[in-house]
Parts: C-alpha cells; sequence; structure tokens
C-alpha cells in the first residue's frame, strides 16, 4: 500500500487514508480492503450522493494500475470510487448508481458496529516511547491543561473524552520524531530517500513506495525505540528489494539483527492499530 506523502501539521486527525474494509469492485463482488488502495491515485473531485434518506461524500481517485471500477465505504462513511486506466467519471458515477443498495446496507452495518475506542479521562495509562504513563491534570493554576510523560498541552475540555487531543499530541511528537530518526538510520546504512512522512495507517505501521518514499504511523510513537527503528529499517530495506522474499529478509536482518523481538513485541500490541 503506497500513500501521497504529505503531512497536515494543522489538524492531523482530520485527515485518514485507510479505508474501511468495505468494497465492492466492478465485477460484482465484495472482498476484504487486500486489493488496490486508491489513495495512492490522483484525486479528481468530491460530490455527494444520495444513499437512502441521507447525503453521503462521493469521493472519486483516478488509479492508473487499477483494473476495474471499485466502490468502498471509508472509515468516515465517504464512497470513494476508485476509476481505472482508460475509465471515465461518467462510467464511475453509474457505477455507483448500481450499487446503492450495496453501499446502503454497509453504512448500516458501519452504524452498528461498536468502534472499540474508549474513550480516555484523567487517569488513564497510555503508551509513550514503550512505557505506560499516566494522564494527568495540569498545576491548579492552569486549568485546562494535561501531562504525560514530560508533554504537557491544553485541551478545551478536561471533562470530556481526552482521546482526540492526545492522539493529536502524539502524532505531533510522531512528525517531529519519526522523520528525523529514519534520515539518521538511512545515513548510517548509506541509503537514500526522497520522502518521510508520517501518517494515521489504521492497518500497517509502514510503508515504502518505488520512488523512495516511506511513510510511517504516528502509532510509532507509542513503541520502544528498538520496535520504531525496527519498522523504520524494515522499510529501508525496501529501498534495495521491494518485495517479501528471502533476500529482502536477510538484507532486514543485516540491518536489524534483533529485529524477531520488535516483530513479537508488535504482535503483542496489535491493538494499537484497532
Amino acid at each position: 500500500m503506497q500513500f501521497e506523502f504529505r503531512f497536515d501539521s494543522a489538524d492531523p486527525l482530520q485527515k485518514t487514508d485507510v479505508g474501511d474494509p468495505l468494497t465492492r469492485s466492478a465485477d460484482g463482488g465484495s472482498r476484504g480492503d487486500h486489493g488496490l488502495n486508491p489513495v495512492k491515485g490522483r484525486r479528481l473531485k468530491q460530490d455527494w450522493l444520495s444513499v437512502g434518506a441521507r447525503q453521503v461524500p462521493l469521493q472519486m481517485v483516478r488509479h492508473l494500475r487499477a483494473r476495474r471500477y471499485v466502490l468502498r465505504l471509508t472509515r468516515e462513511g465517504a464512497a470513494r470510487v476508485t476509476i481505472p486506466r482508460g475509465g471515465s467519471l461518467a462510467e464511475a458515477k453509474q457505477f455507483v448508481a448500481r450499487n446503492t443498495d450495496w453501499l446502503e446496507k454497509q453504512l448500516v452495518r458501519q452504524a452498528l458496529r461498536p468502534s472499540g475506542l474508549k474513550p480516555w479521562s484523567l487517569g488513564v495509562e497510555i503508551l509513550f516511547h514503550g512505557e505506560s504513563v499516566r494522564l494527568r491534570p495540569g498545576p491548579g493554576d492552569k486549568p485546562g491543561v494535561v501531562l504525560f510523560g514530560s508533554e504537557t498541552f491544553r485541551v478545551c475540555d478536561i471533562a470530556a473524552d481526552l482521546r482526540p487531543a492526545v492522539e493529536r499530541q502524539l502524532w505531533r511528537l510522531a512528525a517531529r520524531e519519526l522523520p528525523r530518526r529514519v534520515a539518521e538510520l538511512a545515513a548510517l546504512h548509506h541509503l537514500t530517500l526522497r520522502h518521510v512522512t508520517v501518517r494515521n495507517q489504521r492497518t500497517r505501521w509502514g510503508s515504502c513506495s518505488r520512488r523512495a518514499a516511506i511513510s510511517l504511523n504516528w502509532r510509532l510513537i507509542q513503541a520502544p525505540a528498538f520496535v520504531s527503528d525496527y519498522i523504520i529499517l524494515h522499510e529501508l530495506a525496501h529501498l534495495k528489494e521491494m518485495n517479501h522474499s528471502r533476500r529482502f529478509w536477510r538484507e532486514v536482518a543485516r540491518l536489524c539483527p534483533d529485529f524477531a523481538r520488535a516483530e513479537k513485541w508488535l504482535k503483542q500490541h496489535a491493538d494499537l492499530l484497532g
């Protein structure tokens, strides 16, 4: 999976590029989210679609490697249509129109599905750099301030769910720390890359494109250093081997001899990805 390599520092949690695994292809089948990710393609336009009594955002994305039209319901409740090479907006709209019944069913399923994300309040413990830290109130003379570890930041309502504000802060820290670490490890191993970005992937920890662009999950800021370093080195290894062949894993072992320990930690904390 590859991404458009940009980071919006203004309000990062308002952007997510991973669709919900509710997908319908032009051949009429429903499948899991294992196919082409339309985010790699070029966004053409956003419109609105009537689905039952609802108005749903309709996003059109052209993907040069796609072989068929694909309709996906994103986690945000938008209908996203992938247009293959040679396809047209008119055909994409006809494809969507033929599948509005399917889309309405998926919207109902999505609305009934529990989010699985528990609210955070003062006193809750979260992972930060691999350590369990508690969300604490600021000094009495600084209302609306939350502390965790050595970090201090303000929130609008300290009695509300703190998860969005804390995750936003974690993302900002990750966007500052992770690219710097990528540059250090790339220089150490004499590897050249073009871009590094920190995003909100919900299904993976990182990715590397053929254009030498690396994308990392902001949640790595919650992992110990040996784990985040492994993910970075894993993606750097893709600069030499764009696959998961034996040659690739030999390169990973060369760059990160202790990678098995990091893999074990990631499996134990897979719930961080939701």
